[in-house]
C-alpha cells in the first residue's frame, strides 16, 4: 500500500495545485471584486461552479475528439458486423481484423471515455479537498489554511454545510433535501445525455453489436453508479458534478442538432429544418414577386394604350435653323436610285397603245 500510496500522491499533487489555483482565483473574483462574503456558502458554491466551467472549457478539444471517435465507431459498425460473420469462428483473427479496421479508419474505441477518464482524477481531487483538507482546516497547494477553514465552515443559505453529505447530514433535513435534489439532477442529466445520443445520433446499424451494448451499459449503469455514490458525496462535490453534467448535456445537444452523424434521426431532422428554411426564404421572394406583378399601377400601365408623342417645343433659334435649312431629299428623289430604275423598267415593259386607224378617202367621200 505504501508504494501505491506514493504513486497516488505523485499523480494527485499536480491536480491539487491546478484545482486549488482555479478555485482560489474564482473565490478571489467573487469575494474581492464582486464584494461577496468570503466565508459565505454562496461564494464557495459559485467558485466551484467557476471551477467546473473552467475544467469543461479546457476539455473541449477532448470532447471534439470524443465526438469524432464516436461517429467513426458508429459508421464502421456495418464493417464490424461483416468481420464478425466472416471470422466469428476465429476469435483471435476477429480481434486482429477489428483492430486493423480501427487503425485504418482512425478510430479509437476508448476515445469516447476520455472526458470521463480525465474528469475522474479532478473529481477525486476536489472530493479530497472538501472531504479532508477543508473539513479539517488543513491547507494544501494554493489553498491556504485560512481558505481551507473558510471553505470547510461555509454554509449555503446559512444552514447547509458544503462539506456535509446525505448520509452525514448531522440530522439536518435541509442538507438531505438539497443533497437528494442534486443526486437526482446528477443522475437524470447523465441518463438524458446518453439517451439523446442513442436515440438521435446513432444510425440503425449501430444499435446492435458490441458498440451498442457498450452504449446501453453507459446508459443504465452510470446513472445507478452516480445515484448510489452520490449520497456519500459532499454537497460541494455534488454541485461540481451536476454542473458538469449540465454542460455535457447542452454541449451534446448543440453538436447533435447542428452536426449530426450521417444516416441518423438527427440528420433527417436537420435536413427537414434546412428544407423548411429554404422553402420559407424561397416562398418569401416568390410572394414578393407576385405582389409586385399584381400591383394595380403596373397592371394599369400594361393595359393603357400607347399615347401619341407630342413634339418637343423648340426655341426661336432652333426654329430659324430648321426653316433656313434645305429640305432633305428622300432617297427616292435621287437619280440613279433603285426605285427610279425599277419605275423606268416598268414603263418600258408596258405595251404601247395601238394607233387609231386613219379614215380612208372613200369613207370621207361617202
Amino acid at each position: 500500500m505504501g508504494f501505491l500510496g506514493d504513486i497516488g500522491h505523485f499523480i494527485m499533487t499536480p491536480l491539487y495545485y491546478a484545482i486549488s489555483a482555479v478555485l482560489v482565483a474564482w473565490h478571489w473574483l467573487f469575494s474581492s471584486v464582486l464584494q461577496m462574503d468570503p466565508d459565505g456558502g454562496g461564494t464557495w458554491v459559485l467558485s466551484i461552479i467557476g471551477l467546473t466551467l473552467t475544467v469543461r472549457a479546457a476539455l473541449i478539444p477532448l470532447f471534439v475528439k470524443q465526438i469524432k471517435s464516436s461517429r467513426n465507431m458508429q459508421l464502421i459498425q456495418p464493417k464490424v458486423k461483416e468481420l464478425q460473420k466472416k471470422y466469428g469462428h476465429d476469435r483471435e483473427r476477429l480481434a486482429q481484423e477489428t483492430m486493423k479496421l480501427y487503425k485504418d479508419s482512425g478510430t479509437n474505441p476508448f476515445a469516447s471515455c476520455l472526458p470521463i477518464l480525465i474528469q475522474m482524477p479532478i473529481f477525486l481531487a476536489l472530493f479530497r479537498l472538501l472531504d479532508h483538507h477543508a473539513a479539517n482546516g488543513d491547507g494544501i497547494a494554493f489553498l491556504s489554511d485560512k481558505l481551507a477553514a473558510s471553505f470547510g465552515n461555509s454554509e449555503l443559505f446559512g444552514a447547509i454545510p458544503l462539506k456535509a453529505t446525505f448520509l452525514q447530514s448531522e440530522g439536518s433535513a435541509a442538507v438531505q433535501v438539497v443533497a437528494a435534489v442534486l443526486v437526482v439532477a446528477m443522475t437524470a442529466t447523465t441518463f438524458t445525455t446518453q439517451r439523446q445520443l442513442m436515440s438521435k445520433n446513432m444510425p440503425p446499424d449501430a444499435l446492435s453489436g458490441p458498440y451498442a451494448q457498450q452504449q446501453k451499459l453507459l446508459l443504465y449503469v452510470l446513472p445507478v453508479v452516480f445515484a448510489v455514490g452520490g449520497i456519500a458525496f459532499p454537497v460541494g462535490v455534488l454541485f461540481y458534478w451536476t454542473t458538469s453534467n449540465l454542460w455535457t448535456m447542452g454541449q451534446q445537444f448543440y453538436v447533435i442538432r447542428n452536426n449530426p452523424a450521417p444516416g441518423t434521426a438527427a440528420a433527417k431532422a436537420k435536413a427537414e429544418r434546412d428544407r423548411a428554411k429554404a422553402a420559407r426564404h424561397g416562398h418569401g421572394h416568390g410572394h414578393g414577386a407576385v405582389e409586385t406583378a399584381a400591383t394595380p399601377e403596373v397592371a394599369e400601365t400594361e393595359q393603357r394604350p400607347a399615347t401619341r408623342q407630342q413634339p418637343k417645343r423648340q426655341s426661336r433659334e432652333q426654329r430659324k435653323k430648321t426653316a433656313g435649312a434645305p429640305p432633305a431629299k428622300s432617297p427616292q428623289s435621287k437619280p440613279g436610285t433603285k426605285p427610279q430604275k425599277q419605275q423606268q423598267k416598268q414603263k418600258k415593259a408596258q405595251p404601247k397603245p395601238a394607233a387609231k386607224p386613219k379614215p380612208s378617202p372613200e369613207g370621207e367621200q361617202q
